[in-house]
């Protein structure tokens, strides 16, 4: 649970996506912020985001709860990335091995949802 408003993201920023842990360490997919978004999973502002690497979709439209800054030193998003580390990396203590933790998918309308936000059909 994280409480972050959409105004905490800005066009241009670098952000990542914790998907996962690695050895001792998240990790997750980097994106740049592109533009205001609707977050239809959520029914809330989102961003559009980009991925550089392309991959089977080079943009995604996500949630801003689900962002960490990586462009700027960013306190609130330090505290959220510390407790994340604080919970999940004992839990995988001893893994060497890339692991993802399957926390989100993407829609076929390209919109990144974290399993507790995704609904059923309607």
């Amino acid at each position: 649970a994280r409480d972050i408003t959409h105004s905490h993201f800005e066009a241009g920023d670098r952000v990542v996506v914790i998907k996962g842990v690695a050895g001792a360490e998240l990790w997750g997919d980097a994106m740049r912020v592109v533009a205001p978004s609707w977050h239809t999973p959520t029914d809330e502002d989102g961003w559009r985001l980009r991925d550089a690497t392309g991959g089977a979709r080079t943009y995604v439209t996500g949630h801003p709860r689900y962002l960490v800054h990586l462009s700027r030193h960013c306190p609130d998003c330090l505290l959220h990335l510390g407790a994340m580390e604080k919970r999940f990396l004992p839990k995988y203590a001893g893994y060497n091995a890339l692991i993802d933790c399957g926390w989100y998918t993407t829609t076929a309308l390209g919109q990144l949802v974290h399993i507790a936000d995704a609904r059923g059909p309607r």
